[in-house]
């Protein structure tokens, strides 16, 4: 039998509706590590990142991939695409140890490793 796991609450905000803290608390600001120049920066270098890795699974697409998934299992497809919030990969051709599926989506949490193989 599962053991019932508590859900943590954060406590409710200056206003009354919203949870979390104020952006203009100090506890919020040094969860930010830093000032609001810091932060602009690491938030532009976060969106370049994002914006590489974007740009190569768009370029991706229609590679032969294979994926290591959990407890062990490595998979050979097609990479289809990837949604915005990287919840799902859409693979073609499929191969698995038990036959070929022509489509499928892969969920991001199941996949440790993916690698592009050569042609």
């Amino acid at each position: 039998m599962p053991v019932p796991v508590g859900v943590l609450r954060l406590p409710r905000g200056p206003e009354g509706c919203s949870r979390g803290f104020s952006p203009t608390s100090p506890r919020f600001q040094a969860l930010l590590g830093g000032d609001a120049v810091t932060t602009a920066a690491a938030q532009g270098a976060r969106a370049a990142l994002r914006q590489r890795y974007l740009r190569g699974l768009a370029a991706a697409r229609g590679r032969p991939t294979r994926f290591c998934l959990r407890a062990g299992v490595r998979v050979d497809a097609v990479f289809g695409a990837a949604d915005v919030d990287a919840v799902a990969f859409q693979v073609d051709a499929l191969q698995t140890p038990l036959g070929v599926q022509a489509a499928a989506l892969l969920r991001c949490a199941d996949v440790l490793a993916y690698s592009f193989l050569l042609d």
